[in-house]
């Protein structure tokens, strides 16, 4: 028997090979396999890693953490980032929905479905903008602004708990690094 044909014997008793591989990571154990089917790549695969971490630490933290959060006061993640950024933005707690668009990174089409939505649920309404009688300014109502206010010191012990597995150092490090990350991605010619 070859040693591929060993190799692939001993895949069969386990989906991913070997059972160590079952200990590391997604990103870590597609590495690997990348490095065996594709070995010239393998020495070019660490943002392949980085990114891959990323995606799944995002998935992770909303399902378990931000999602549960959002659906104790009948939200969305959308519909409570329409909520926090109207709060967050100070009184008198009312934006343009460009404005908004821009604050929350989602389609004017998804915008204004959430928008609809908080509006029925009594949450926000639309006032004519006070400087332009063409447009409109979404506002926070007293409800929408206590349910937010009310959520929020849960809500950022609930993001304690996510991120715990890290030291406060190390904490304020990936958050730099991320930071630049983003800048460099936003500004490719002038963001290192």
């Amino acid at each position: 028997m070859t040693k591929s044909e060993t190799d692939t014997s001993q895949a069969g008793n386990n989906l991913f090979g070997d059972p160590d591989d079952l200990l590391v990571d997604r990103a870590e154990r597609a590495s690997r396999q990348w490095q065996k089917e594709v070995p010239s790549v393998a020495d070019k695969l660490q943002p392949m890693v980085l990114l891959g971490r990323l995606n799944e630490a995002a998935q992770i933290m909303n399902r378990d953490y931000l999602v549960p959060a959002y659906a104790e006061i009948g939200l969305k993640l959308g519909e409570f980032d329409v909520l926090a950024t109207l709060v967050r933005s100070g009184p008198p707690y009312q934006l343009t929905p460009t404005e908004l668009y821009r604050s929350t990174m989602m389609s004017s089409g998804g915008m204004t479905a959430r928008v609809d939505k908080l509006e029925r649920a009594g949450l926000v309404e639309r006032r004519p903008h006070p400087e332009d009688r063409r447009a409109l300014s979404v506002c926070v109502t007293p409800e929408g602004l206590k349910l937010v206010k009310d959520m929020i010191p849960g809500y950022v012990d609930v993001q304690h708990r996510a991120i715990g597995g890290l030291t406060g150092p190390e904490q304020e490090q990936l958050s730099s690094l991320l930071g630049k990350l983003i800048r460099s991605v936003n500004d490719p010619a002038g963001g290192k």
